[in-house]
């Protein structure tokens, strides 16, 4: 993908390459975001005034340091400042909780819901319970979660019980800030797939509360069934969608068109469920260039709205794709655990 289209073809966007919109085009039913984990190189002010200004009708606010911290001091101050700017600027927000190493700076998503020192699992419960407080006070839409992958030496029973235990004050703290929480099945994770999550849900009692971020690249690397399939399975559950691309079996975000994914279907799927949540562009491998990713992204997902809304004739369904290996799709640098 270049950043730029030469030539004097005034029918496309000449941020993307892809076709201009068309007057008779729908409007679109869906609401786009992007997140902060791929934008850490900017303040939070320039990154939601950037995101604003280039049509983003959200965004997936991860808590970090370099953003809102959730462990400094005045937490409730700042996030009521960062609540007026989404106010000011127009944007909606979910809360995300995948900042790598907010907890531990040596361990990457340490400590996690699994880790077998109990006083660490109750540093992440403290952690998303406090994201469950800023999301109620930011008035976002959900707050977004994940397992952890499961320690060395614990075997998979032990990882479930203690997940449904550390869930538990989280799902009461949503209930009572009726605040969402979404899990999401996260490749290399105990709780790595669909089924997954829905084990998830009857071990817990299907409580209200309880929801589900679906990756779209996750149900291409991961998922036996195609990304459009897994999400009308996931219809009744979503409550918040990640968006990227991906190749089958390698765990990493990519930017869109430099992997398999074909999006039209996806987004007309996601329509058709009636969802009302954000969908995020999650690229936090690229923040390197985050300004220009944003940039691209946008034009790129209405693009293939505006497809999924006039699709051409596409021949019969493949069969179902070969799921990798149950919690080890990957060979690449980014690994398990982005």
């Amino acid at each position: 993908m270049s950043s730029e289209v030469p030539g004097p073809d005034s029918g496309r966007n000449r941020t993307t390459g892809a076709p201009a919109a068309h007057p008779d085009d729908p409007p679109s039913s869906l609401r786009f975001g992007y997140g902060t984990n791929g934008l850490a190189d900017l303040r939070l002010a320039d990154a939601l005034s950037l995101l604003a200004d280039l049509g983003y009708d959200g965004v997936g606010l991860t808590l970090d340091h370099m953003h809102l911290d959730p462990l400094a001091p005045d937490l409730a101050a700042r996030t009521h400042r960062v609540a007026k700017r989404l106010d000011a600027l127009g944007l909606d927000v979910t809360v995300e909780t995948g900042a790598r190493y907010v907890l531990d700076p040596r361990r990457k998503h340490g400590p996690s819901l699994l880790d077998p020192d109990a006083g660490d699992r109750a540093r992440r419960v403290d952690l998303l319970v406090r994201a469950v407080r800023v999301a109620a006070d930011l008035g976002a839409l959900a707050v977004h979660c994940f397992s952890g992958v499961v320690p060395d030496g614990t075997d998979t029973d032990t990882a479930w019980k203690r997940l449904t235990e550390a869930l538990t004050p989280v799902l009461e703290a949503a209930s009572a800030a009726g605040i969402p929480l979404a899990v999401e099945p996260e490749p290399g994770h105990l709780l790595a797939t669909l089924a997954d999550f829905h084990r998830l849900r009857t071990a817990l009692g299907d409580p209200e509360p309880l929801g589900l971020t679906l990756d779209i690249g996750h149900c291409q690397c991961l998922e036996p069934r195609s990304p459009a399939e897994c999400v009308r399975e996931a219809a009744p559950w979503l409550r918040h969608v990640q968006i990227e691309d991906m190749r089958r079996g390698v765990h990493e975000h990519l930017p869109f068109g430099d992997g398999e994914i074909d999006f039209p279907p996806v987004l007309a799927a996601l329509a058709a469920t009636g969802y009302q949540g954000l969908t995020v562009v999650e690229l936090p491998r690229h923040s390197h260039e985050g300004p220009r990713q944003a940039e691209r992204s946008l034009p790129f997902l209405r693009h293939a709205e505006q497809a999924a809304a006039h699709p051409p004739h596409r021949p019969a369904p493949a069969s179902p794709q070969s799921a990798p290996p149950h919690g080890a799709p990957s060979a690449s640098p980014e690994g398990s655990s982005r």
